[in-house]
């Protein structure tokens, strides 16, 4: 038995060893910024109750809404000269208006979806909360929506329009604002560019208008979002830089600097960012390199930064653009996400272009309606699903556990017991194995005395062992691996389900026990220490019960499943034991739904083995019988004689 207490031994390293490269290979973490600060959106004005809130409008301020700037020059039939790009120095700066606006203003759209605050400084989104999602505040158990748009010390804002680089600031003049309707509104303003002189008859110099308009409908998470230029005859195109891949740029629209929720750092466990390109039917995830910004240039039919949960994800419906994905620091965030689209040159005086966002849930339901025409829009075949959708040699044995585990919530509307009827339903599944699993170690037991015969038989010649060994097995029709098979079979199913439990969208604020276990996918506590306060060494901020159930849990299991050579055996004993210890401070900090799903997994094997080990008493009573037999007859065997 001592080569089986070893292989048992080696198996479970494995399984370690294992699990940690899988961890490694599937969720490799994501290196921090070294921007300082907090990850919690800083905005104008602190509330009442801690959380950031945007300026409400004062008494004295001008109603924008109502004020309309100049007319563009005339049209002329001048000739023109297409402009340059104009150097670093040359700003373009907005024309004065008399009746400008001079402060700073907000606006609010409330859709079914979404609460979403503009500002008429440079027509950008300041805030977009998640109505129907929610995020605990940051130093106590109390929600809020979910904020989409989390910003940095910079108050930085979303949609941000840039006439140049990627190293250009964007523009944030005030502009003025027509509220078209209870969903729409309209940002503009004209203009100077800097030209060569001459460029007009009148030597004037040109002016354009810059348009942003922001279309929401009242149950969809997506928008629409169209930048409009009109240079009238004045200007004939628009480039303003070089593009690191070649060209001209004539703007860049820009989602940043982080997607919500707000998180404390991106582990690949609590939360991570992807950058995503799909195009021509595959998708890519992409690689981000801001000391070598890479372009795009592939026209990709969608681009999305995508965390856990939630993604943020662009459509734009022009022939050419280019990409750009960057984690530039900012000051006040830990970590910093933006996506950048490219607007080449473009040599014509007047373009509007428009643009289609996705801000929200990665739910397959929902994602899956941009791709059957049932979303406000009427898109079809869109794959935003993909977003969603995990990759991997494991990616199909996911798929199918998704899948009964949405039957089984549809059955009972608790995701817990869902989790539990999963479990129970790949016990059922795996039941043979386990049984025959039983069977080969019960076989095992029979054929100890002879393999115990052959190890002291050939103990000096281990080559000469093995090839007898072989020679037996072969003979008994016995496979020495048969009795680790359901293990070896269940690693791959505990991986599979470490992806659903730590990604599934709906098990996110999914309670299973109220007071205890609130959220599937995070995990449980008792206690949770003090803000800021963490276990030395361990780095745990709180006390959890469920780790330690799981330990119990295994202890008894081993107990159960060991067979009685095995429990004199002082190996099989430090297995027994050490192994659900290190288990314990792997597991301490997995979400819940794992745990249960091992918690009863461990119950209902101890139930398996107790039908089987009442299933095989009769032959395990045979076997000890025909040892004991076989151990008499070898022992009143006579001594053969030496031959002279």
């Amino acid at each position: 038995m001592e080569k089986n207490t070893l292989l048992a031994v080696v198996l479970s390293v494995a399984v370690l060893v294992g699990f940690y490269l899988v961890q490694g290979i599937f969720f490799p973490p994501t290196p921090a910024q070294t921007a300082p600060g907090a990850t919690a959106p800083v905005q104008t004005t602190p509330g009442a109750s801690g959380v950031s809130e945007v300026p409400p409008l004062q008494e004295n301020w001008p109603l924008v809404q109502e004020q309309l700037p100049p007319q563009m020059p005339p049209q002329t039939t001048e000739p023109v000269t297409p402009p340059v790009a104009p150097a670093a120095s040359q700003a373009i700066n907005p024309i004065g208006e008399q009746n400008e606006p001079r402060y700073k203003d907000y606006i609010t759209i409330d859709t079914e979806l979404f609460k979403v605050v503009l500002s008429n400084a440079g027509g950008d989104v300041v805030s977009l909360k998640l109505k129907e999602h929610s995020e605990k505040k940051k130093h106590n158990d109390s929600k809020d929506p979910v904020e989409m748009v989390l910003s940095g010390n910079n108050e930085a804002n979303a949609f941000t329009l840039t006439f140049g680089g990627l190293s250009a600031q964007p523009v944030s003049s005030l502009f003025f604002v027509n509220r078209i309707s209870e969903y729409s509104v309209e940002f503009y303003r004209d203009f100077f560019i800097p030209v060569r002189q001459g460029v007009t008859a009148n030597g004037e110099q040109g002016r354009f208008r810059l348009t942003k308009r922001y279309d929401f409908k009242p149950n969809d998470y997506m928008f629409e979002l169209t930048v409009s230029l009109d240079g009238g005859h004045s200007v004939p195109g628009f480039n303003f830089a070089q593009s690191p891949s070649g060209g001209g740029i004539a703007y860049m629209l820009t989602f940043g600097p982080q997607i919500g929720p707000q998180f404390e750092k991106l582990d690949n466990r609590y939360d991570y960012r992807q950058y995503i390109t799909y195009t021509n039917g595959k998708r890519k995830m992409e690689k981000v390199n801001d000391s070598n910004p890479v372009i795009i240039n592939s026209n990709p039919k969608w681009a999305a930064i995508s965390g856990k949960y939630f993604a943020c994800i662009a459509i734009p419906l022009l022939a050419d653009y280019g990409i750009n994905f960057s984690e530039k620091s900012e000051p006040g965030l830990s970590h910093a996400s933006r996506l950048n689209i490219i607007r080449p040159a473009l040599n014509m005086s007047r373009v509007q272009d428009t643009y289609r966002f996705y801000l929200g849930p990665k739910n397959q339901e929902t994602l899956n309606t941009y791709n059957n025409g049932t979303n406000d829009f009427g898109l079809r075949d869109m794959n935003l699903t993909e977003v969603a959708n995990t990759r991997g040699i494991l990616s199909p044995l996911e798929k199918v556990l998704k899948w009964f585990l949405l039957l089984f919530y549809k059955m009972i509307p608790n995701y817990g017991v869902a989790i539990i009827l999963l479990t129970l339903l790949v016990k059922i599944v795996f039941f043979p194995l386990t049984r025959k699993g039983s069977e080969a170690t019960l076989r095992m037991q029979a054929l100890a005395p002879k393999i115990k015969e052959l190890q002291e038989k050939y103990k000096g010649n281990p080559q000469k062992l093995n090839v007898e060994m072989g020679e037996f097995y072969k003979k008994e029709g016995y496979n020495p691996l048969s009795g680790c098979l359901p293990m070896l079979l269940q690693f791959p199913i505990f991986i599979a389900m470490y992806n659903l439990f730590n990604n599934h969208f709906d098990l996110r604020d999914a309670e299973f026990i109220s007071g205890w276990i609130p959220d599937l996918s995070q995990p449980e506590a008792i206690w949770n220490f003090p803000a800021g306060v963490r276990l030395p060494l361990l780095g745990w901020t709180a006390l959890r019960l469920l780790p330690f159930i799981y330990v119990g849990s295994q202890l008894l299991y081993g107990k159960v499943t060991q067979t009685p050579d095995q429990r004199n055996n002082p190996q099989m004993k430090m297995m027994l034991y050490v192994m659900p210890i290190v288990f314990f401070f792997v597991l301490y900090d997995m979400p819940s739904g794992l745990l249960i799903y091992w918690i009863f997994s461990n119950i209902l094997t101890m139930v398996q083995q107790v039908a089987i080990n009442k299933y095989l008493a009769p032959k395990r009573a045979a076997a000890q019988a025909a040892a004991q037999a076989a151990s008499q007859a070898e022992n009143n065997k006579p001594p053969k004689k030496k031959r002279k």
